[in-house]
């Protein structure tokens, strides 16, 4: 009789004790979702452009577009290039030209700051309009002989890369943007990115061109004739020197070319037939000597370079005489971009032959 009567108590407390396991459960906070991975390009193919000078690798499919682009009172060829998703990452192409290579007018340099900074204006109107993109220079990036620089980007609530490169033709800006730190997707297109050997021009080539310009352009024989059209005008023609620029750029230049480029110009032919002077050690000369990129790995020694510099200052010839061979091509790179106010005698510009040396330090 008494186990009978305990059955109806043992059932209920049997009830209980499997109910409170699946009640704490149904009790138990949800989960938060689990972290999606960063969305990713699925196919890239190689590309190089009709037209361009570049080989690179891109995600399928980029947009492209062609067009005039105003750079104060010039006006640039661009083409744009650009892959994005719209989580962020963001891979784009900038390819100008317009201001066209001419050493007795202007350097290198100070086209390559031209274009830096028509870039500046030109990439918010094509990505996204009302947003300033900023730049910070981190060293030098030559390409295969061809003058090139790194820079820090932040636009917007993106931030990454941008390598420029200028060649004798065109200006490219290649830029890799995320909201988020993604070396790999960096690296995988910043390497690819490809441009054809420099090679320097010889007195010959140099001479059979400008000999090429005087039969097809009426205004190639006599400069002065373009040169006081522009003056008149107010307007520089394609080609023409560029303007003064601000910001980091400008000041990188520590003088102005304009102001020794006129002088060099009028003394060409002059110039042409004295041979250079020996300057001996430039270094302590220098107006601005960029360090050289440091190869991976470890590496030291001391590279000697051996310069010519032209009337107005630029360095025209490099070629490493001494230290340890797998230091020279980066030595030869950095001495290529290499400033010098003009040597003068007898008040008339002249070149200058000499010596860089480049110390590599082993990193510890």
């Amino acid at each position: 009789m008494q186990s009978r009567a305990l059955n109806p108590l043992f059932v209920t407390l049997l009830v209980i004790t499997v109910s409170l396991p699946a009640l704490a459960q149904a009790k138990k906070a949800p989960e938060s979702p689990k972290p999606q991975a960063a969305p990713t390009w699925s196919e890239w193919a190689t590309m190089t452009p009709e037209g361009e000078e570049f080989t690179v690798l891109m995600p399928k499919g980029p947009a492209t577009e062609s067009g005039k682009f105003p750079y104060h009172k010039m006006e640039l060829n661009a083409r744009f290039y650009l892959s994005s998703l719209n989580s962020g990452p963001l891979l784009a192409i900038a390819s100008f030209s317009g201001i066209k290579s001419n050493p007795a007018a202007y350097s290198d340099f100070q086209r390559f700051n031209s274009y830096v900074d028509a870039f500046k204006d030109f990439f918010g109107t094509k990505v996204k309009p009302g947003t300033l993109i900023k730049l910070s220079p981190t060293g030098n990036k030559p390409l295969h002989g061809n003058p090139g620089r790194q820079f820090k980007v932040t636009f917007g609530e993106l931030s990454g890369t941008m390598q420029a490169y200028i060649t004798r033709k065109r200006f490219y800006a290649v830029v890799s943007l995320n909201n988020k730190k993604d070396e790999a997707l960096d690296e995988k297109f910043m390497s690819s990115f490809v441009l054809p050997e420099r090679i320097e021009k010889t007195a010959a080539t140099a001479s059979a061109e400008q000999n090429q310009n005087n039969a097809t352009d009426p205004n190639a024989a006599n400069p002065a004739a373009t040169n006081n059209e522009v003056r008149k005008e107010g307007t520089p023609a394609e080609g023409g020197t560029p303007p003064a620029l601000s910001g980091t750029e400008a000041t990188s230049d520590a003088n102005n070319p304009n102001a020794t480029a006129n002088q060099g110009t009028s003394q060409g032919a002059t110039n042409q037939k004295r041979g250079p002077i020996a300057g001996g050690m430039l270094n302590g000369k220098a107006i601005y000597m960029p360090p050289p990129e440091v190869p991976s790995g470890e590496a030291s020694g001391v590279v000697i370079v051996q310069i010519l510099v032209d009337e107005q200052g630029g360095v025209v010839d490099a070629k490493a005489v001494a230290g340890p061979p797998n230091l020279h091509a980066p030595a030869v790179n950095a001495a290529r971009l290499a400033r010098f106010n003009p040597t003068f005698m007898m008040g008339e510009p002249v070149r200058v032959s000499g010596t860089l040396s480049y110390n590599f330090v082993r990193s510890n």
